[in-house]
C-alpha cells in the first residue's frame, strides 16, 4: 500500500508579513498532482492544516478546493486536527465528507475507530489520533491525572485492543499530532512543552506499523516506523536549512516498508541568514548568492548603523528580519541576556534565575516539582481559554 504522508499546511499563515497564499496553492497543486502520479492508495494529513483555529475565508477556501480534488482522483484521504486547528470547526460535517472519501478525525472518542483500507494484500486499519491535550481529555480516558505521555499511551492502548480483533495479518497506521521525544523543533511550531513534560517517548506507538506524525517542522525519521513529515513551507528563519518534503511510504504485505521517498515540495522563495557588520554584508562577495533569498540579517556592530534595513534592502531587497546582536567590548567576557537563554526551556531559564537569586543554592526536588506544576497551570489555563475561544 502506497502512502503520501504530509503535515503542518498552516493554511492562512504568512511568513514576516510576506502572504503565502500563492504558495501554499502551489504546494496543495503538487500534493494532488504526486497522489496521481504516484498512484497512492491513500493520503495522511498529520495535524495543523490551518494556522489559527478561526482561519480566514482564502485559507478555508484553499482546504475546501483541495479536499474537492482529492476527492475527484478517489483516493482516500485522512486528517486529523493538530495543535493549531478548532477540531470542532475542522471536524464539521466529517459523517457527511467521509462518503466521499475523506475521513477528518478530529473527535478524541473516535481514536479507535479506524478507517479501513484494502490492497492486494489485505486490510490496513488506518487510525486518526487528533492533537490530544490533556485537560480536555483525561476524563474521556479514564484518567485522574496525567500528561502528554498518559493520554496518548491511553489512546494508542485503545487503538492496540481494536486492532487485536481484526483480522490476523491487518496492518496498521497511526496519524498523531504529538511531540515526540528525539525530534528537532522549531521555531514556528507552537510550543506544547513545559520542561520537557509534553513529549512522549517513541515507545508509546509500538505495535503500529506506521506512524504518521505532525507537529514538528522538520521532516524527520526517529525510527523506521516513526516519522515527520515536517510542513510543506518554511514558517521560520530556524527551517533555513530544511529539505521540505512529504513521505512517500509503501507497505508490504508483512506491514515492513519496502519502500521510502522524500519527495520535494515546491518553494517561494529560498531563506538566508546573514551574520556580520552593516558594511561587510553590504560589501563582501560571499553574500551574494543571497541577494534573491528571503533575508534575515544579524548585525554584530558595536553601535546601531543609520537605517539599517534600508542599506540592507538596496543589496538584498527581501530582507524581512533584523537582529542585532553586538559583539562584545575588548575584555567583556559576559554575553547579552538574550545570548544566555537563547535555547532554554521555561523551566531552565527560572532555575537559572533562582540560582542567580540565591548563591551557591541549587533548586530541591520539592522546588523543581513546584515550579513545573506551575509552568503546566499556566499553560494547561491558556489552552482551555483557546479552546473556549473556539
Amino acid at each position: 500500500m502506497r502512502l503520501l504522508h504530509t503535515s503542518d499546511w498552516h493554511l492562512g499563515r504568512s511568513f514576516h508579513r510576506e502572504s503565502l497564499h500563492d504558495a501554499q496553492r502551489a504546494f496543495l497543486d503538487h500534493l494532488v498532482a504526486v497522489a496521481a502520479a504516484e498512484r497512492v492508495d491513500a493520503v495522511l494529513v498529520a495535524g495543523d492544516v490551518y494556522d489559527r483555529a478561526l482561519p480566514g475565508l482564502e485559507a478555508v477556501a484553499l482546504f475546501d478546493d483541495v479536499l474537492v480534488r482529492l476527492a475527484g482522483l478517489g483516493v482516500p484521504t485522512v486528517f486529523i486536527s493538530g495543535n493549531h486547528d478548532s477540531a470542532r470547526r475542522l471536524g464539521v460535517a466529517a459523517r457527511l465528507i467521509d462518503r466521499a472519501g475523506i475521513h477528518l478525525r478530529t473527535d478524541p472518542d473516535g481514536c479507535a475507530e479506524p478507517v479501513l483500507l484494502a490492497d492486494a494484500h489485505g486490510p490496513v486499519a488506518v487510525y486518526g489520533l487528533p492533537y490530544l491535550e490533556p485537560a480536555l481529555v483525561r476524563e474521556r480516558f479514564g484518567l485522574d491525572r496525567g500528561g502528554h505521555e498518559q493520554v496518548l499511551g491511553a489512546a494508542m492502548d485503545a487503538v492496540r485492543a481494536d486492532l487485536a480483533e481484526r483480522p490476523a495479518g491487518t496492518r496498521a497506521v497511526v496519524l498523531a499530532h504529538a511531540f515526540v521525544t528525539g525530534g528537532a523543533p522549531s521555531d514556528s511550531e507552537r510550543d506544547i512543552t513545559v520542561g520537557g513534560v509534553a513529549s512522549v517517548p517513541a515507545a508509546v506507538f509500538d505495535g503500529v506499523h506506521y506512524a504518521a506524525l505532525g507537529h514538528l517542522h522538520g521532516s524527520q525519521r526517529l525510527a523506521p516506523h516513526l516519522r515527520y513529515s515536517g510542513s510543506p513551507l518554511a514558517y521560520s528563519f530556524s527551517e533555513a536549512d530544511h529539505r521540505k518534503t512529504m513521505w512517500l511510504i509503501e507497505l508490504d504485505a508483512d506491514g515492513s516498508i519496502a519502500e521510502e521517498r522524500r519527495i520535494d515540495c515546491p518553494q517561494p522563495r529560498a531563506l538566508a541568514r546573514l551574520r556580520g557588520r552593516l558594511a561587510d554584508l553590504l560589501a563582501a562577495e560571499e553574500h551574494a548568492w543571497a541577494e534573491d533569498c528571503w533575508v534575515q540579517a544579524t548585525l554584530t556592530d558595536a553601535a546601531r548603523p543609520p537605517e539599517p534595513m534600508e542599506s540592507l534592502r538596496r543589496r538584498f531587497p527581501h530582507t524581512l528580519q533584523l537582529l542585532f546582536e553586538p559583539e562584545p567590548a575588548e575584555g567583556d567576557p559576559h554575553p547579552s541576556y538574550a545570548a544566555r537563554v537563547t535555547g532554554r526551556s521555561d523551566l531552565e531559564i527560572a532555575e537559572g534565575f533562582v540560582r542567580h537569586v540565591r548563591p551557591g543554592s541549587d533548586l530541591g526536588a520539592h522546588e523543581r516539582d513546584w515550579l513545573t506544576e506551575g509552568f503546566e497551570t499556566v499553560r494547561r489555563e491558556a489552552e482551555l481559554a483557546r479552546e473556549a475561544a473556539r
